[in-house]
């Protein structure tokens, strides 16, 4: 098994499997020495179901020193990560006690690169933590995964140890969805909340009407016909067959993550302040379909749009520096 599958779910229920019980009674922060009572034999029971799931070392249970569900899910997928030699989370300036950390979600398709250059743009003391989806640059040997809340754990589970100072999310397109799941997520379990959120070139949640189309289910030559009509892509990419047969198993299973994505029934605003950006010219998404994101917190913050496309950021990182660092400086206050 593959750290892409390994979510939290699989090992509750495993852990449930090894003791007999229902996957409920493990909770995320159950302790396992004390609320289950696990004792030796039983530990060593679970940490070979483990190994034997999730391809570990020999008794990475037992040596990982998890007391809680959380701590072992963390420590399994960071032994998995460690394999790969790469991480999900990439830190361009790595400060060892920053004043805050903003992490920033990349669109389908794309990766972390289209964030390179923009750390210089923000205070000294800012850590920016980029993200990095499976299947692409450094993680090119995971497989890719092609769903919202299997990737929003992944996620989850990466940024976990970082949430220990201010913190906020900007996510682009794609990269926009995530990290307001993402943001749900954690007001869901409890977990620390950024204090600012930023969505690009996303439309707020609505019910499926098909109305964008299904471009995973798109031929190759209709779907390099639409990313041409986006724009944001380069020429050699869409033109060249060797390039394009690389990198089309990425842009699908990324737009089938979006388009099998269905919009949560109890979508209560959530209590983070929220700020939407987008490009005038976006062909993708429109002015309404922006505004829409203000039903969806307790502090709209506004919309910026600036001159260009669907993929305007890429002409406009200094203002969108500025912009990001005034809503996070405003959020805290």
């Amino acid at each position: 098994m593959t750290t892409a599958s390994v979510n939290i779910e699989e090992l509750r229920a495993l852990i449930a499997g090894a003791l007999e019980i229902e996957p409920e009674e493990v909770t995320d922060e159950a302790h396992f020495t004390d609320e289950l009572e696990i004792d030796s034999l039983l530990m060593l029971e679970i940490s070979t179901r483990v190994e034997n799931a999730f391809g570990v070392p020999e008794n990475t249970v037992v040596i990982s020193g998890a007391k809680t569900l959380a701590e072992l899910h963390a420590f399994i997928t960071s032994k998995l990560l460690g394999q790969t030699s790469a991480q999900p989370v990439i830190r361009p300036r790595p400060l060892s006690d920053p004043a805050a950390r903003l992490f920033l979600f990349h669109h389908a398709g794309g990766s972390h690169l289209l964030y390179r250059g923009w750390a210089e743009h923000f205070p000294k003391d800012w850590e920016l933590c980029l993200l990095e989806a499976p299947g692409r640059g450094q993680l090119q040997s995971l497989p890719l995964i092609d769903d919202c809340d299997r990737l929003v754990d992944y996620f989850h589970t990466a940024i976990a140890p970082l949430l220990d100072r201010p913190f906020g999310f900007f996510g682009h397109s794609m990269g926009a969805l995530i990290a307001y799941q993402l943001t749900r997520r954690l007001h869901h379990e409890g977990d620390p909340l950024p204090k600012w959120l930023g969505v690009s070139a996303y439309g707020a949640p609505r019910g499926a009407d098909g109305a964008d189309g299904l471009p995973h289910l798109m031929s190759d030559e209709e779907l390099r016909g639409w990313l041409r009509n986006v724009g944001g892509s380069t020429p050699q990419l869409l033109d060249d067959d060797a390039v394009w047969h690389q990198f089309a198993p990425v842009f699908r299973a990324d737009f089938k993550l979006l388009d099998t994505w269905a919009r949560p029934r109890d979508h209560e605003p959530l209590p983070v302040p929220l700020s939407v950006f987008g490009g005038r010219r976006d062909k993708l998404i429109d002015e309404e379909r922006l505004l829409a994101w203000r039903a969806f917190t307790t502090h709209f913050r506004g919309l910026e749009r600036y001159e260009g496309d669907h993929f305007y950021l890429m002409n406009h990182r200094r203002p969108l520096a500025t912009a990001i660092t005034a809503a996070m400086h405003s959020a805290a206050a």
